[in-house]
Parts: structure tokens; C-alpha cells; sequence
């Protein structure tokens, strides 16, 4: 049996546990935002008008979601053991989960908007 380390080990745990992090932050913050954004596509929000109203929402939406659920992906696919090892495998399926959420809600709104009223 070996008693040597390996200090690279606990840097790339470190470095999974970091990207399923802002994963699992960035699929949330895209969900909330998705989900403004379609409460004011459908008339249930008062919004003033002005910069960051409209369809600024649903884009920031499209974007975060994207990402959240693209690195959260990239996490689950490269962690290795399962979850409760420390590699971020729970924090990427969250991230993947709330990121399509998000990417969903996004899309909603965004057809709400461009949608001609009659």
C-alpha cells in the first residue's frame, strides 16, 4: 500500500464541485428570470417601460438556461463514482434539470412576445 498522495486529486474535485456550482446557480437565476418574463408576456405583471423590459427577459432566459444546462451536462457526464463522492454529480443534474426549466420558460415568453396581438 502507498502512502503518497496525489495533490492533483482534490484540485479537480474542487474544480467539478466549482462548475456544477455555477451551473446549479446559473439554471435557477434563468428560471426566475424566464418566469418574469413570461408573467409579463401575458399581461399578469406591470412593468414599467424602459431598458431591461420586453424581450430582454426571455433572452436572459434563453442564455442562462443554455449554459446552465449545457455545463450541468458537461458535469454529469464527466463526474466519476456517484452522488455523495464529491464530484458535483448532484449539483449537475440540478443545473441540467432547472437549466431546460429555464431554457422552456425563456422560449414561452419570447413566442408570447412576438406574438401580433389582434
Amino acid at each position: 500500500m502507498s502512502l503518497t498522495r496525489n495533490p492533483a486529486a482534490p484540485a479537480r474535485s474542487a474544480s467539478r464541485r466549482i462548475g456544477a456550482s455555477v451551473a446549479a446557480l446559473l439554471g435557477p437565476a434563468g428560471a426566475i428570470v424566464g418566469a418574469l418574463a413570461l408573467a409579463r408576456a401575458t399581461g399578469r405583471a406591470r412593468t414599467r417601460s424602459g431598458p431591461g423590459t420586453g424581450c430582454n427577459g426571455a433572452f436572459v432566459a434563453l442564455a442562462a438556461g443554455t449554459v446552465g444546462a449545457a455545463l450541468g451536462l458537461l458535469v454529469v457526464v464527466t463526474a466519476e463514482g456517484g452522488l455523495g463522492t464529491g464530484n458535483g454529480l448532484g449539483g449537475g443534474i440540478v443545473a441540467l434539470i432547472v437549466g431546460v426549466i429555464a431554457v422552456v420558460l425563456g422560449a414561452s415568453a419570447l413566442a408570447r412576445f412576438r406574438r401580433v396581438p389582434a
